[in-house]
C-alpha cells in the first residue's frame, strides 16, 4: 500500500484516506530493502555520499533500483553532488525523486529541478528556530520539505546520525509543500515525534539499524506499524503524493 489507503465511498465526493508517509533511508542491500518493501514503507532512499556507511556504488543502485518494481517511491540522497553525479546516478537508480542533503541554496534546487525534470526533497537542518527561516526560501523552489536535526559542526555526515532536535520547534510549521520529520527516530519515539509535530510524514534511516548501515526487518516493521498508527490517530492528514 502507497501512502493512500483505499477511497471511503459514500459520498457524492470520494474522501482519500490519508496514511502517515514512512521513508526507509540509507538502504544499501537487498535484504534491508525488502523488508521496508514488506512494511509498506512508500518511499524508499539510497545514499549517494561516500562518508556514509550506508553509501551505494551505481552497479549496486541498479540493482536494488530494479528490484523495486514500483512497490514504492525511490529517493536518491546527495550532498552537494555536481551535475555529472548527479547524471551518473540517475541513470543507475532511475529515481522518482532527489534528496538534496547538502548546502544547496534555493537556486541550485530550482536549477535541478529543470535540469533533471525530478521533484526535489529539500533538507533543512534544525537547531534552533531561527533555522525554520531556510523554510521559507525552499517552500518556494522544492516539492518537498524535510527538516532533520543540524548535524554537530564535527560530523562527517550531514544527516543519518542518530540525534534528535526539539520537535516543539516545529509546533505552528506553516509551509506550502509536503513535509517529512527526520533526525533520531526509532520505534520508541516516532509515535510521540508525530504527535508534538503533526508530521505529514517520517524519514528514518539508524533508528532502524542494527550496526550503522545494517538494517533491521524487525525494527522497520515495527516503526511503519507504530509511525502510521501514530498518524492514524492525529485523524486527517495532509497528503504526500
Amino acid at each position: 500500500m502507497g501512502p493512500f489507503a483505499l477511497p471511503v465511498r459514500g459520498s457524492v465526493q470520494e474522501a482519500k484516506v490519508r496514511v502517515l508517509t514512512v521513508k526507509i533511508c540509507g538502504l544499501s542491500d537487498a535484504a534491508g530493502l525488502d523488508a521496508a518493501l514488506s512494511a509498506g514503507a512508500a518511499m524508499v532512499g539510497f545514499v549517494f555520499f561516500e562518508a556514509s556507511p550506508r553509501h551505494v556504488m551505481l552497479d549496486r543502485a541498479q540493482a536494488l533500483g530494479a528490484r523495486v518494481a514500483g512497490r514504492a517511491r525511490k529517493v536518491a540522497l546527495t550532498v552537494d553532488a555536481d551535475d555529472a553525479a548527479l547524471a551518473a546516478i540517475i541513470e543507475a537508480l532511475a529515481p522518482d525523486m532527489l534528496q538534496l542533503h547538502g548546502q544547496e541554496t534555493p537556486e541550485r534546487v530550482s536549477y535541478v529541478r529543470a535540469r533533471f525534470g525530478l521533484p526535489v526533497m529539500r533538507a533543512i537542518g534544525v537547531a534552533s528556530a531561527r533555522d525554520l527561516d531556510e523554510a521559507a526560501r525552499f517552500d518556494a523552489v522544492a516539492d518537498y520539505l524535510l527538516f532533520d536535526a543540524r548535524a554537530p559542526s564535527d560530523a562527517p555526515m550531514p544527516g543519518g546520525n542518530g540525534v534528535a532536535f526539539d520537535w516543539r520547534l516545529l509546533r505552528g510549521l506553516r509551509v506550502r509543500k509536503p513535509w517529512l520529520l527526520a533526525g533520531g527516530l526509532t520505534c520508541e519515539n516516532v509515535a510521540r515525534a508525530v504527535a508534538e509535530t503533526g508530521a505529514q510524514g517520517v524519514d528514518v534511516s539508524s533508528g532502524v539499524e542494527t550496526s550503522p548501515g545494517v538494517k533491521n526487518a524487525g525494527k522497520i516493521a515495527r516503526f511503519v506499524t507504530l509511525a502510521r498508527n501514530a498518524g492514524e490517530a492525529l485523524g486527517s492528514i495532509p497528503a504526500i503524493g
